[in-house]
């Protein structure tokens, strides 16, 4: 799939603060803005009953925007304990420096996610796997 285009849906502009499920409705608020923009691709299901994720490089985009992106590389996450890859996109290849930024947030991502999920009673692991 790498080098492909999919269509992603964004749920979470650049440096948006609010983090929404597919359905749009408020998953959570977040203490720090998203550095990426962060989408569903519709039309899918992962094992969280939701399609699957993709982040996508560059501008902010709006919420709501059905946008054709390219995979540029995906990454391995556990949410909970379930599988919980995230497609990683963009206009052009990655740098190593945007490698090491996705990488960074996921990092950071996954200590946030293990916190919230235990305030919300769910159980497992939750950790960031690296790329796939």
């Amino acid at each position: 799939m790498n080098g492909d285009p999919i269509t992603v849906v964004i749920d979470v502009p650049r440096g948006s603060f609010i983090k929404r499920s597919d359905d749009g409705s408020v998953d959570f608020v977040s203490p720090l803005p998203s550095p990426f923009n962060y989408g569903h691709v519709p039309d899918t299901v992962a094992e969280d009953g939701e399609g699957f994720d993709a982040v996508v490089l560059g501008p902010r985009l709006a919420r709501g925007l059905e946008s054709s992106v390219v995979v540029r590389g995906r990454v391995g996450f556990v949410d909970a304990g379930a599988p919980d890859p995230k497609w990683i996109c963009a206009a052009a290849p990655l740098s190593e420096s945007e490698r090491r930024r996705v990488e960074g947030f996921f990092r950071r991502y996954a200590c946030a996610k293990r916190w919230i999920n235990r305030v919300r009673g769910k159980q497992g692991p939750t950790e960031y796997l690296g790329w796939l």
